[in-house]
């Protein structure tokens, strides 16, 4: 949202009070024209926001930036009025494959960030996950650019063009996973929207390209130029216990080391802490930069030290 009001551009937002956490909400109020609050679970009010707002404020286009069951109630009222370049048959084909793709959790996935503009598909940039391991492969981070080969970049960017070719998409950010199975990548899930857990970040540390903007200038035809990557760039979670937080340190020396490009810790003393795999896990993490993957990892290993925290268990 804030890149889009530095292109110019007037935004309203519509948000789920309880989806919108409380050190967001005034960034997004300084940026946002209105804030609109509507419990995205009530259908009808959601629509009759939208449209109220659409027509009374002469709105040029509308974008969902998430995902969830309220993608289709808004990509249904955007296009009926006349305010989204994709037809909702595009957002349904995307769920129902969703639900027929399958991988095993072992299998190494890459996300693929791609921008699609008047119909053709650009890859952004790809991006390895680092997980825990056997035996439950849980997701603690992003490593931007993916270590694959060009023919690998190849092969899993043609499986994800010919999958966004084949569900309709005519224009907008998507966050593509694929499984890397021996015989070949899998896609797993392909969703309208860019990559969650500060991808966009990484790309932009990593080459320099802005993709949050670039969805912007998109909606008016310009074509992403993705410059090759420089550097690594790496997102890890603060990898927590469960529990109630009772104090904590090290986040100023994490926020001034040299190589940290980004970091969030968005927790006070008594706040509860949820356990590694569970998305709200994801809240805190450390974005850094380095030459190589094995830098950066490092880098996230010490930041990770660098934070100590005392936590009640959940069973005290």
């Amino acid at each position: 949202m804030r890149k889009g009001a530095e292109l110019g551009l007037h935004i309203w937002s519509v948000w789920d009070p309880s989806q919108l956490e409380a050190d967001f909400a005034p960034s997004i109020e300084e940026v946002s024209e209105q804030l609109l609050t509507i419990d995205f679970a009530d259908e009808t009010g959601l629509r009759e926001t939208i449209s109220r707002t659409a027509q009374s404020q002469g709105i040029d286009a509308v974008l969902h930036c998430g995902h969830g069951s309220s993608v289709l109630p808004v990509v249904r009222e955007a296009w009926q009025l006349g305010l989204s370049p994709n037809p909702p048959a595009v957002y349904e084909r995307l769920q129902v494959w969703a639900g027929d793709d399958w991988a095993p959790a072992e299998a190494p996935r890459v996300s693929v960030e791609t921008l699609t503009v008047n119909g053709t598909h650009h890859v952004v940039g790809m991006t390895a996950q680092r997980t825990t391991g056997p035996p439950h492969f849980l997701v603690t981070g992003y490593l931007h650019p993916a270590p694959l080969t060009d023919d690998e970049q190849k092969i899993i960017g043609v499986a994800v063009e010919e999958r966004l070719t084949a569900s309709g998409y005519r224009s907008g950010p998507a966050h593509t996973q694929v499984a890397l199975l021996p015989h070949g990548p899998r896609i797993v899930s392909c969703r309208a929207h860019l990559g969650a857990d500060r991808i966009p970040l990484l790309v932009e540390i990593a080459c320099g390209f802005d993709l949050e903007a670039a969805v912007f200038t998109g909606l008016l035809g310009s074509r992403p130029a993705v410059p090759e990557a420089s550097r690594y760039a790496e997102v890890g979670f603060f990898l927590l216990p469960e529990g109630r937080l009772e104090t904590y340190t090290g986040t100023e020396d994490i926020a001034v080391t040299p190589w940290v490009r980004g970091a969030r810790f968005p927790y006070s003393a008594g706040d509860w802490i949820s356990p590694v795999g569970d998305p709200r896990a994801r809240r805190a993490y450390v974005v850094v930069e380095g030459d190589t993957p094995e830098l950066t990892r490092e880098r996230i290993a010490k930041a990770r030290r660098d934070l100590v925290t005392y936590i009640r268990p959940a069973d005290r």
